[in-house]
C-alpha cells in the first residue's frame, strides 16, 4: 500500500489552462480520506502550491522550487530548505544581462522578473482569475543585479532562462554551467502552456531551464519527508511529466509519467497514465489507491 504520493502540478496534475479537473480533485479528496499523504512537488514557489494545496484540502506538506523547500501547512512554517547563495545568483544575473536573455529570480515569497515574459506571463495571467489572497506574488524589477544586492532576505529557491530560440538558449545554457556550486536542470525542450484570453486561447511557447542550489532534488526532499514520517520507500508513489521529475519517479516505489512526458521520463517509469488534459493523475489514484 502506498503511503504517499508525490505529485508534480504544471504538465502533470494542472492541464495546459493551469487548472485542476472535477475528477482530480474528487480523487485527490478520497485518497485524503483514507490517509493517504498527498505532496504537491513543484517548481512554482511556496504561495502558488499553497493556493492548490488549500482547493484540495490537503493540510500536510509541499515541496516547493523543485526540492529547494518543504512546507508544513499545519504548522505554517518551513521545516526543510537549500537555497542558492546571493552570489552565485548574482553571477547568473551578470551572465544573463550580458547576454540579453530573459531570466526570473524564484525567493520563497516571490517571483522576480525584469518583465512579464515567458512562464511568468502565465502566472500573471493566473492571477487575473484569482482572488488577491491567492494570487502568485510577482514584482518586476528594473535593476535585478542591484536589487537583489541589496536584499537582506536571501531566500533564493530557483531561477529560470528561458528564451524562443534555441541557439540562444543553448549558448546561455553552456555559459551558465561554468558556473560552480549550481545544478542547471537538462531540459532542452520546448515548454507550451496556453493562456485563456476572453474566447481566444494565446499559445506561449519557450525554452528554460531551471538553476538550483547543489544537491537539490524533488527526491532528496521527498526523503527528508519520508523518514520524518517513517514510510519507506517503497510506499512512495510518484507521478510527474519532466526531467525535474526523473530522480523522484527513478527512486519512489512506483513511478508514473504523464503520457507525452519527456523521454527519459517515460524510461525509467513504471508505467504510463494518461495526459494532464485527461485525467492522468485522477485515474493512477483511483487505480492504485481506491
Amino acid at each position: 500500500m502506498y503511503k504517499l504520493v508525490a505529485i508534480d502540478l504544471d504538465g502533470t496534475m494542472l492541464n495546459h489552462y493551469g487548472e485542476m479537473s472535477e475528477k482530480t480533485k474528487e480523487m485527490v479528496a478520497r485518497c485524503l480520506e483514507k490517509g493517504i499523504e498527498i505532496v504537491l512537488a513543484s517548481g512554482r514557489p511556496t504561495d502558488s502550491i499553497k493556493t492548490f494545496a488549500n482547493q484540495m484540502g490537503i493540510q500536510g506538506y509541499f515541496i516547493a522550487g523543485n526540492g529547494a523547500l518543504i512546507y508544513d501547512m499545519q504548522k505554517d512554517e518551513t521545516i526543510y530548505k537549500n537555497y542558492i547563495k546571493k552570489e552565485k545568483v548574482l553571477e547568473i544575473i551578470k551572465i544573463c544581462e550580458e547576454n540579453s536573455i530573459a531570466y526570473n529570480l524564484y525567493t520563497d515569497k516571490v517571483v522576480l522578473t525584469t518583465n512579464l515574459k515567458f512562464n511568468v506571463l502565465y502566472y500573471y495571467k493566473e492571477n487575473l482569475k484569482k482572488e488577491e489572497s491567492k494570487k502568485t506574488n510577482i514584482s518586476v524589477v528594473e535593476n535585478m543585479y542591484e536589487y537583489v544586492k541589496q536584499m537582506q532576505e536571501e531566500n533564493f529557491l530557483k531561477m529560470t532562462i528561458c528564451d524562443q530560440s534555441d541557439s540562444i538558449f543553448q549558448s546561455i545554457i553552456k555559459k551558465i554551467k561554468e558556473v560552480n556550486g549550481i545544478e542547471v536542470l537538462d531540459i532542452a525542450h520546448m515548454s507550451r502552456k496556453i493562456i485563456k484570453q476572453g474566447t481566444e486561447e494565446i499559445p506561449v511557447e519557450y525554452f528554460y531551464t531551471e538553476i538550483l542550489a547543489n544537491e537539490v532534488d524533488k527526491w532528496n526532499a521527498i526523503e527528508f519527508l519520508i523518514k520524518q514520517l517513517k514510510i519507506k520507500p517503497e510506499e512512495v508513489m510518484a507521478i510527474g511529466d519532466n526531467i525535474n521529475d526523473k530522480k523522484m519517479i527513478e527512486n519512489a516505489g512506483m513511478g508514473i509519467a504523464m503520457k507525452g512526458s519527456t523521454p527519459e521520463i517515460i524510461q525509467v517509469a513504471k508505467e504510463v497514465t494518461d495526459t494532464n488534459d485527461n485525467d492522468g493523475v485522477a485515474k493512477v489514484l483511483e487505480k492504485y489507491l481506491l
